[in-house]
């Protein structure tokens, strides 16, 4: 495959626009669609070139940068499957889906000339913009070497995690794991702060103490400067923690920090900040208002 035929890009969002910009940079063409149509002439502005969804769905390959998993199934099976029909077309799915659900849908569209294959990336918006997200891949091993070019400009760091719904399960535990790592740095920036301690001094302080995570780089100076330009929302973020704890119902297991986490992610919804960066964590002033009482503001 050659980088003139176009990489098909059906989500123009925060991620969209980061894979269009390391796709162009790289040589490739890339044809994008968003049902916001400014988001589109962005694309056009970056190199890139806005198409209607049945264009995008003529490519042999097509990247899925859409917000939920009823978005991928309705986009694969009502656009893709069509264009695909007496040929093969490879579908990769960058969202953060139920992973139960693409285990399925990847096994329904198959027959149908739709080589899907699961590739979540752990890491906001601007590490995948500098090369430092992870990738990770579910799905038939061979599929991922015929989109290996591709693969290596979007995530040159990945892993193939197994069968169809394993890249998701694995992005769920990640994500729950570095959602907790952020409400932790935001409620002890609070209480650094509150005892009267300088939250940027501080800050270098627990960089270089065992309770070090990478969310003090990517996410201590958002909050400390109260800067919530969006790198990956709070409403993404919620999305992702109602289908953790979806998931942990279904195996039997109690989630009650993720609880904890999703009630203050509930909160800043509330408060009008669903497109803030998830960086903005924030309880109320009224505790009897959240299912879990905690007091956090990191305003």
């Amino acid at each position: 495959m050659t980088k003139s035929a176009p990489i098909g890009l059906v989500g123009i969002g925060l991620m969209g626009e980061v894979l269009a910009g390391r796709l162009l940079a790289a040589g490739f063409s890339v044809l994008g669609y968003d049902v916001d149509s400014a988001k589109g002439e962005r694309l056009a502005k970056m190199g890139g070139k806005a198409g209607s969804l049945a264009e995008v769905a003529q490519c042999s390959r097509v990247i899925l940068a859409v917000f939920s998993t009823d978005q991928v199934e309705d986009v694969t099976q009502n656009s893709l499957v069509p264009a695909a029909a007496g040929t093969s077309k490879i579908v990769l799915c960058t969202s953060t889906c139920d992973p139960d659900r693409i285990a399925a849908l990847e096994a329904k569209v198959a027959p149908k000339g739709i080589r899907f294959l699961e590739t979540p990336v752990s890491g906001t918006s601007e590490q995948v913009r500098q090369g430092d997200g992870v990738g990770l891949i579910g799905g038939d091993p061979k599929t991922a070497d015929e989109v290996k070019d591709i693969l290596d400009v979007i995530f040159p760091r990945r892993f193939h995690i197994g069968r169809p719904g394993d890249g998701g399960r694995a992005k769920l535990a990640v994500n729950l794991i570095l959602g907790l790592n952020r409400l932790a740095l935001a409620e002890g920036l609070t209480f650094a702060a509150k005892m009267g301690l300088d939250p940027k001094a501080f800050i270098e302080v627990a960089k270089t103490s065992a309770a070090y995570s990478q969310v003090m780089e990517t996410k201590a100076r958002k909050m400390i400067e109260r800067d919530f330009a969006p790198e990956g929302r709070v409403k993404q973020t919620l999305k992702d923690a109602h289908m953790m704890l979806d998931q942990a119902k279904r195996i039997g297991q109690q989630l009650p920090a993720l609880s904890v986490h999703a009630d203050v992610l509930e909160s800043c919804v509330r408060a009008g900040e669903a497109d803030f960066d998830n960086s903005a964590i924030r309880s109320e002033e009224h505790t009897s208002e959240l299912q879990s009482p905690m007091y956090l503001v990191c305003r």
